[in-house]
């Protein structure tokens, strides 16, 4: 009774938090890139150094750079161009409305996995709604919110091959302030270096705090596995702010190393160089595009001197090795919940095993074997368990035939029957519970791995971030989500739990039976909509699970 009981309390337990992660935790949709360069993220992670409170002013013709550069007239030109700039990672589109980034499309994904299918745009915006909007708090230069920039490049399309490539961009305001926006473009790399310089020629000291915005889709999908949206590391803590919460609070201080927007694969980031105290402020506008806001601690500008605000930009993927790379604790941007030290480690191996076999489907069949592997002696105990408790079943019955009328005497009588055979009855269990914090971080991970986004397997399985379904139907099926087909892969592993059960030992209570066996059909209306590779990791287990099963019961038989 004991056992029965805590095994039914363990699978609840574990289809309510399944449940609770379809239907009310708010990760969305997903898509096999062209073949991915594996070309390391060049590393710009800066020492931070104290910096004067201002420099001296130095006229626009007089800007060092790189190399020398022709002098920009800092007056506003009478049509906003668009600057595209070409590397072999990206092509992103810049508007002299603003100096802005309005437009990052990645050359090595696609919108869907099919191979026409267009580029991957990561910044759903406008030219009003760009990356890198610059504004301050107390508006303190005048026209700024709409200022239009011009440029030193004579052509409209910059391409960034081998060696770095800056582009700067500036406006003067009516008042002899000049704004100077500087981008820096790397042929290896999803970061863009941007300093931002303010020269104060005007006749008034600038006393004000610097706003610079990142903008974003605030997400749609209600049923999401994992976060989306703005999110920042304050204080060396991660901070995920949910849409609907910014209502009770929008704004958050402390030492902020990176703010960001991110989907469920892609991101876009602001990286200060110099972590200090500051603001991250958020809004939601009318046509739900969300704005976060990172605001520079107020600064003094005197007549006739500058100051230089330098930050790092990353647009593109969330893969851990590329965060890594971009440094200030990007990579803890992916949080895999409460067993992410568990899950960070499998998706290491992931990526090793793939290295090897070129197939994500065949590396998740690896990664199963070996977990199980690891978890065989507590596996092989709770079998065991399992097979005593089969061959006491008999007695079990004679005692529960004997006794229904007296439930105390009853539970008495199996008590003794257990000591009697030496057998415990949470012994079946308890492991089974200390292997319930892998599937979780598996869960989490094969959900965000963007590793597995358009990852093929084979025949109609051609990504393993989607559900698997042979044909399409045009239409609905009770609890599927669109596309509609059949879930062939899910099919197999609720036959392979419905199996897993028939081996194990029936229960007493002929309810508690008829329960137990309805857990394979709710777990395969759960797993319809689950992605094909976390249904594949499932069913594998399964299969383990019942050699091993079957081969413990033959041995203790």
């Amino acid at each position: 009774m004991e056992q029965s009981r805590l095994l039914i309390a363990i699978v609840l337990s574990l289809i309510i938090f399944l449940v609770y992660q379809f239907f009310f935790t708010p990760p969305t949709p997903p898509q096999k890139p062209a073949k991915e360069a594996e070309t390391p993220v060049a590393t710009q992670e800066q020492p931070v150094q104290d910096k004067e409170q201002a420099q001296p002013y130095v006229a626009e013709s007089e800007t060092a750079g790189a190399s020398p550069q022709p002098t920009i007239e800092a007056e506003a030109p009478s049509i906003a161009r668009t600057i595209t700039v070409q590397t072999p990672f990206y092509e992103a589109k810049i508007s002299e409305n603003g100096a802005v980034i309005y437009s990052f499309l990645l050359k090595q994904y696609r919108e869907r996995v099919q191979k026409d299918s267009t580029l991957k745009q990561v910044l759903i915006s406008d030219q009003a709604l760009g990356v890198g909007h610059l504004g301050f708090i107390g508006k303190s230069i005048d026209g700024l919110d709409k200022a239009v920039f011009s440029t030193d490049l004579a052509a409209d399309q910059l391409t960034v091959e081998e060696s770095a490539r800056n582009l700067t961009f500036l406006w003067r305001s009516p008042t002899g302030v000049v704004i100077q926006k500087t981008f820096s473009f790397d042929a290896t790399s999803y970061i863009v270096g941007l300093d931002v310089t303010v020269k104060n020629g005007s006749g008034r000291s600038i006393q004000d705090r610097l706003a610079i915005g990142l903008n974003g889709r605030a997400p749609t999908d209600k049923r999401m596995y994992a976060f989306q949206g703005p999110s920042a590391l304050i204080n060396d803590e991660l901070q995920q702010i949910k849409i609907k919460k910014l209502e009770d609070q929008n704004s958050f201080d402390g030492k902020i190393k990176w703010i960001a927007i991110q989907s469920r694969y892609f991101m876009s980031g602001l990286i200060p160089d110099q972590v200090e105290e500051s603001r991250l402020q958020l809004s939601l506008n009318s046509d739900k595009f969300v704005t976060a806001q990172y605001q520079q601690p107020e600064k003094v500008i005197a007549p006739g001197n500058q100051y230089t605000y330098n930050y790092r930009l990353f647009i593109g993927p969330k893969k851990i090795s590329y965060l890594k790379n971009v440094g200030n604790n990007l990579d803890k941007l992916i949080d895999f919940g409460w067993f992410d030290f568990i899950a960070r480690p499998c998706l290491w191996l992931l990526n090793l095993f793939h290295s090897g076999i070129p197939n994500y489907g065949v590396a998740i069949i690896i990664l199963t074997i070996l977990v199980k592997v690891l978890l065989w002696p507590l596996g092989q105990k709770s079998y065991k368990s399992m097979s005593e408790m089969k061959k006491i079943q008999p007695l079990m019955k004679e005692i529960r035939e004997k006794y229904k009328d007296d439930k105390q005497r009853m539970n008495q009588e199996v008590m003794g029957l257990y000591k009697t055979y030496k057998i415990n009855p949470l012994g079946g269990c308890l492991p089974m519970v200390v292997q319930l914090p892998v599937f979780f971080a598996l869960y989490r991970m094969l959900y965000q791995a963007i590793e597995l986004r358009h990852a093929p397997f084979f025949l109609w399985i051609n990504d393993l971030s989607a559900p698997d379904r042979l044909f399409n139907f045009n239409f609905s099926i009770p609890f599927m989500e669109p596309p509609y087909g059949i879930p062939v892969l899910t099919v197999i592993m609720g036959a392979s739990m419905l199996l897993q059960q028939k081996m194990s030992p029936p229960m007493g209570d002929a309810t508690q039976a008829k329960m137990m066996m309805f857990m394979p059909i709710i777990f395969t209306v759960i797993f319809i909509n689950f992605s094909s590779g976390l249904v594949l990791y499932w069913l594998v287990n399964n299969i383990l699970s019942i050699a091993q099963q079957y081969y413990t019961q033959k041995k203790y038989a």
